[in-house]
């Protein structure tokens, strides 16, 4: 999940006075998980707890509370039997004012680290472009990665990372493979494969270069059971569009799901090391 703190902090730097808003508490059928975080300004807002009334009401709240010093207030509220909505569940939110006072406190709280998984994200073509605006809101920690100087555009999200850098220089995660070159897509899948840090490693591509990387791989004395954890082509089958940004939509659902599974093998014990860390075309 991804913490507003640092965007409280830049605010009060900036000598906004806010309100974050925050689920300590989620019971039965909620928009939100516990957590999840609103920041209100007297301009508008940042976040979201879930939308709808709930959302709106904390809001009128919030604003209640800009400017205060040192003002906590908590509001809970039954969805259904309180604001009329259908949802069922029972939410809690803790509203904190935060002025130029709490500057200090927001400073070490925005430096706490989120628990973003991260992903290697090899090559900087359109749809290594457009995946990463796609993931921007998303909770992944990007390092991007090519060889070619240039590459990247100007400006990225805070989330991402620029690499210059060959394979074995990854740290482990999530692994994605896009580059200009098919000799250089394999160098990098069979490195990943290789080593026990990369969970997921994804290939963009045909069904024809997947069968060929596959038996390449095969060949270079690959097991079957690595060979378990390469995905390609990869994205939804459903969605045919080759627009770079429906290919990275379809790719930025894959990933959740592949961060969904990791996070249910860490809850049962099956994941040692800590890293939370379409049919496409290629």
């Amino acid at each position: 999940m991804i913490s507003l703190w640092p965007k409280a902090l830049a605010l009060l730097e900036a000598q906004t006075a806010c309100v974050m808003v925050t689920v300590t508490k989620a019971e039965g059928s909620t928009p939100r998980e516990e957590g999840a975080q609103m920041l209100v300004t007297a301009g508008g807002y940042h976040g979201t707890i879930g939308g709808g009334t709930l959302e709106w009401l904390a809001m009128a709240e919030a604003q209640s509370l800009l400017g205060k010093l040192k003002s906590i207030r908590t509001l809970t509220k039954s969805l259904g039997p309180d604001l009329g909505q259908c949802c069922g569940g029972r939410m809690t939110l803790r509203l904190e004012s935060l002025t130029l006072a709490d500057r200090e406190d927001a400073r070490q709280r925005a430096t706490v680290t989120d628990a973003l998984t991260h992903l290697n994200l090899w090559g900087a073509g359109h749809v290594g472009r457009a995946l990463v605006m796609a993931l921007a809101p998303l909770p992944f920690k990007v390092t991007w990665w090519d060889v070619r100087h240039n590459a990247f555009p100007a400006a990225v999200p805070e989330t991402v990372t620029c690499r210059l850098g060959a394979p074995h220089d990854m740290e482990p995660g999530f692994l994605l493979v896009m580059t200009h070159s098919h000799a250089l897509d394999f160098d990098i899948v069979d490195w990943g494969l290789r080593q026990p840090g990369f969970s997921h490693v994804g290939l963009i591509g045909s069904a024809t270069k997947a069968t060929r990387f596959r038996k390449r791989l095969l060949e270079a004395g690959h097991e079957t059971a690595a060979l378990g954890r390469l995905t390609c082509p990869i994205g939804s089958k459903a969605i045919r569009s080759k627009l770079p940004a429906a290919i990275a939509a379809s790719v930025a659902v894959q990933l959740l799901h592949w961060q969904e599974m990791l996070k249910t093998q860490e809850y049962t014990g099956q994941v040692k090391r800590p890293y939370a860390k379409a049919q496409t075309r290629g």
